[in-house]
């Protein structure tokens, strides 16, 4: 029987479902005086909050951002079997994800600063134009090539919708007040996770797949539209800026290297080996020269400044763990559900929306809360939540009543809710309104970071362990690979291979969830440690409240 790691771990990923100028410095907090304003910031009028229907529209636009941004993914990771099946691309399938995890992750920081340098109007309105041609290009593809460029192209775009979107909305409603904004977007991010599987798999059956592409598209021309009539106009002109092109390359070497050591790591190239420990390596070196090379740059994309503020580091580093965890432990339930308890696609996808709908809870209740500026004590809450839902996942057993798992992923949800874009907003709160972008891209950065780790450390662990555990049992099938191991082929294995591979499956998957528990009480210790900080009252505020 032959057995591939490598493409067990594409398959089953294939089928998961899977974000004003400052104050004077004598009037900044410390941890604000420390950035000094970027040379060339852009500087807007004294304080331009909208209001009403102004502020309507904006929000619509930027909502519609970031619908489909989230959408589209969740859409696509569906319906890439039969995607890759009509283009013939299995062996090379992990690339249509990794393509665009790798380019948008790369971007987020350059939007971040050139939206604070220049503006984030049209730069917002280029990347959703980008997105909508990314688009474009998969859905006209003939092979996979064709698909990985546009998957490349709309991640150059994609990763620029949501930060821009949410410093963009700093830069019209006062802190005091985003807490709610921020909770409706958390609700959309839920909607669009409910959404996407189910309207993924009826392209798939009614339309065929290219529209999960042609969708987006006039969704992303109508956002252009909006918010290029109702958004306030770029203070800036397009001009001249220092641009870090050093610091970008070094970067691009470090994630780059870093995402492709995940990814590979265990599945196409073993743990271990030279390769996996060469890009790991050449990871760090490219980390520490990026480092060095942003401590003398005029405009460094990511100021070393951010890192000697309490909160910012405490805030990346617990959204990097909490998207490890998430992430990681989101991708495989899918397919494990279909295999180990035999359900349907659709059924197994309603299943996992019962996160969506604790987030979609949580985050619009704690909207409304953290306008009072009481935000730590749900920051709290949402890393204790998190640790029982993980807990409770990693208990469940073969053929476990369906309510079962739908509770355990409510908890997960419920607890994620209570405080993802709360984190968002302790950033932009800590920095002056000129390092908005740049501060909430360097946050967004870091969870990127994580959710890639997740998923790629959670698919090798889990294929390595499914693969030590099933391949010695099922010796006696003829023509069976773990590589095409997919729910419609173990439909037609015998009862007893079918009894094997769900033990196998339950047994690799459940138990790493538990390994994400210690990583959760890191993440409550963290917030314990935050310092609360008025949220600010203006826009044009000096960070920290001020």
């Amino acid at each position: 029987m032959a057995v591939s790691a490598g493409d067990t771990a594409s398959r089953a990923k294939a089928t998961a479902i899977s974000t004003c100028a400052p104050a004077s410095p004598a009037a900044a907090s410390p941890s604000a005086r420390v950035l000094a304003k970027p040379v060339g910031a852009f500087t807007p009028p004294a304080d331009h909050a909208l209001h009403g229907r102004a502020l309507a529209l904006v929000f619509f636009g930027l909502l519609l951002a970031m619908f489909i941004s989230s959408l589209s993914e969740t859409i696509a990771s569906t319906a890439l079997p039969t995607i890759v099946g009509d283009l013939n691309g299995v062996e090379i399938m992990q690339w249509v994800s990794t393509a665009y995890i790798l380019s948008s992750t790369l971007v987020m920081p350059i939007y971040g600063k050139l939206g604070d340098l220049i503006g984030r109007k049209r730069l917002l309105m280029a990347a959703l134009t980008l997105y909508a041609a990314g688009k474009v290009v998969c859905g006209l593809a003939v092979n996979m090539e064709t698909l990985i460029s546009g998957r490349l192209i709309s991640g150059l775009g994609g990763g620029g919708l949501i930060i821009l979107s949410q410093a963009t909305l700093s830069d019209v409603v006062p802190p005091r007040k985003l807490g709610t904004y921020m909770g409706v977007i958390g609700a959309v991010f839920a909607v669009s996770n409910v959404l996407g599987p189910l309207m993924g798999g009826w392209f798939v059956q009614v339309t065929g797949w290219r529209w999960i592409f042609w969708f987006t598209v006039p969704v992303a021309l109508l956002a252009v539209v909006v918010l290029g009539l109702t958004l306030p106009r770029d203070a800036r002109a397009l001009g001249k800026h220092p641009i870090d092109w050093p610091g970008m390359m070094a970067m691009t070497v470090a994630v780059t290297s870093l995402v492709l050591a995940m990814a590979w790591g265990g599945t196409l190239i073993p743990w271990g080996s030279l390769p996996f420990m060469g890009l790991v390596a050449l990871a760090v070196a490219a980390a520490v020269v990026f480092v060095l090379l942003e401590r003398r740059a005029a405009e460094p994309i990511i100021p070393m400044g951010l890192f000697r503020n309490r909160n910012f580091v405490l805030c990346s580093v617990t959204g990097l763990f909490l998207n490890i965890s998430f992430m990681g432990a989101l991708n495989y339930l899918p397919t494990y559900f279909q295999i180990v308890d035999d359900l349907s696609p659709e059924v197994a996808g309603l299943v996992c929306t019962a996160t969506s709908v604790g987030i979609l809870i949580t985050s619009t209740a704690t909207g409304w809360v953290a306008k009072t500026g009481r935000y730590k004590g749900m920051l709290v809450a949402m890393c204790v939540v998190s640790t029982v839902g993980l807990f409770l996942l990693s208990r469940m057993q073969v053929h476990e009543a369906l309510w079962v798992p739908v509770l355990y992923l409510f908890v997960l949800g419920f607890g994620m809710g209570l405080g993802m874009q709360l984190l968002v907003l302790v950033v932009q709160n800590e920095f002056p309104h000129a390092m908005v972008g740049t501060a909430t891209a360097a946050n967004n950065f870091f969870r990127q970071i994580g959710a890639s780790v997740g998923t790629a450390l959670v698919g090798a662990l889990f294929t390595m362990r499914l693969t030590a555990d099933v391949a010695g049992k099922l010796t006696h099938v003829d023509n069976l690979s773990l590589a095409t191991l997919t729910p419609q082929i173990v439909d037609k294995l015998p009862a007893s291979a079918q009894s094997v591979i769900a033990a196998g499956y339950s047994d690799a998957l459940l138990p790493l969830f538990l390994w994400f528990v210690p990583l959760m009480l890191a993440c409550l210790v963290m917030m314990l440690l935050l310092k609360r900080h008025p949220l600010a009252t203006t826009i044009n505020h000096g960070g920290a409240g001020k």
